[in-house]
């Protein structure tokens, strides 16, 4: 039940116990007819049963001192009809003890069995001397009593539910115009965990909800504010690490290199000194190892410092990035669709798109143990488009991101932009948008 409840919207609420209490007071009203009918009944004909009592002793008081009874009798029953309450029966008839119980007007039989009318007919015998030659009868037409019960049940019927109709018109109006405000703020809040912190929230309905929606467009405000320091410090970071990578790299090639150079280089004197090396003498280990050095150093200065970005442009480094990745996974279908129009990018935006596109690849070729791949980058609708795909095992269900996507993130949200990674039609799809007019961008 609870549960139930909790389901109701705010007008639903409302407008049940309503209804309950007209339903309620409907049942206490048939609750009281029923318990109070039958002694009104008994009460209003009373003096009709007194009163027959009291002409069935006079009628035979006037016999027994008549000198023709049953002249008398003639007279009387003459006089007193047969329309009346009160009637007099001759011997061998069937009278009516009670008129309220065969009652067939357009009163429900529900509303009469309700009411409970209790036997109220009574019957006064007549005689002269010993002989018996009738009743007195006493039979109420009831009907006046239960038609005024029935429309008095309908009056409070009608009555109640006119009431509850207008409760239920002034609740759903006032609810209306809480509920539009309660809408907008609560949309106004959706926008605010979404990143938008620019759209205000109108201020209407009731004082509690303009005030409420102040507070919000305060808290907005605050939002916006701390979203352009978190920003401006995303940016700041990630040009520094920027400069540490740079730096980094710039000391692995003037250091690394030439002391790898040195190494191959008089390993291969000394090898060629003895002879040609053959596999397994510690001439050709010593080749092989920096060789493989050499190769180890180039693939980390790529991951610190992509030079192609800088000479060569963004598309042509990407192409070099998937040339590479295509080398180490000679099986893998790969497919891609560079714009030219990313060349003409520079600074963060386009040390980003590298990025993010460096970092997808790496994901595919490392974890995916997919047959295809595709990458998508392209300058749509003032924003650099990027997408990677690919048709591999998919995403793990606690998918926790890791350093690199992490970093990914932190460069994209500097820039103000949105990266994603989802499921779809049985595709990985990194998806990430970076608006060209940012102010940091810029």
């Amino acid at each position: 039940m609870p549960k139930l409840w909790n389901r109701l919207s705010l007008r639903a609420r409302l407008l049940l116990p309503m209804a309950a209490m007209v339903v309620g007071a409907l049942l206490l009203g048939g609750l009281a007819l029923q318990i109070a009918s039958p002694e009104q009944f008994e009460s209003e004909n009373a003096q009709g049963a007194r009163s027959a009592r009291f002409v069935a002793d006079a009628l035979n008081a006037a016999l027994a001192a008549a000198g023709n009874p049953q002249r008398t009798l003639d007279a009387f029953a003459a006089g007193l009809g047969s329309h009346e309450a009160i009637a007099f029966v001759p011997p061998g008839s069937s009278p009516q003890r009670n008129a309220a119980a065969p009652y067939r007007g357009n009163i429900p039989a529900w509303f009469t069995a309700l009411l409970q009318v209790p036997q109220l007919g009574s019957t006064h015998p007549v005689r002269i001397g010993a002989v018996h030659v009738g009743d007195i009868v006493f039979s109420p037409d009831l009907s006046p009593d239960i038609e005024e019960k029935w429309f008095g049940f309908l009056a409070i019927a009608a009555s109640s539910s006119a009431l509850m109709l207008l409760a239920a018109l002034s609740a759903y109006f006032t609810t209306g115009t809480a509920l539009r405000p309660l809408a907008e703020l609560g949309a106004g809040l959706t926008r605010m965990r979404n990143g938008d912190y620019d759209a205000a929230i109108p201020q209407a309905g009731p004082p509690e909800i303009r005030n409420s929606c102040a507070e919000a467009n305060q808290l907005a405000a605050t939002l916006r504010r701390f979203s352009q320091d978190n920003r401006e410090l995303l940016r700041k970071l990630v040009a520094v690490q920027d400069d540490e990578r740079r730096e980094l790299a710039r000391e692995l090639h003037d250091e690394m290199g030439p002391l790898l150079f040195a190494i191959r280089a008089n390993a291969t004197a000394l090898a060629e000194a003895e002879g040609p090396p053959e596999p397994g003498s510690p001439a050709h280990g010593i080749l092989s190892a920096a060789e493989a050095l050499q190769l180890a150093n180039r693939r980390v200065l790529e991951g610190l410092s992509p030079l192609y970005v800088t000479e060569l442009g963004l598309m042509a480094s990407v192409q070099a990035l998937l040339r590479n990745a295509k080398s180490q996974a000679p099986d893998l279908s790969l497919q891609s669709q560079i714009d030219q129009g990313l060349n003409d990018l520079d600074g963060l935006l386009s040390q980003t798109a590298y990025r993010v596109i460096q970092e997808g690849v790496t994901n595919v070729l490392r974890h995916a143990e997919a047959w295809t791949m595709s990458v998508a980058a392209a300058i749509e609708d003032a924003q650099i488009r990027i997408e990677i795909s690919d048709d591999g095992i998919g995403l793990p269900r606690n998918l926790v991101f890791g350093r690199g996507l992490t970093g990914m993130q932190e460069r994209v949200r500097a820039l103000d932009g949105t990266l994603e990674l989802v499921r779809e039609q049985g595709l990985t799809v990194v998806r990430c948008r970076l608006p060209l007019d940012h102010p940091v961008a810029q």
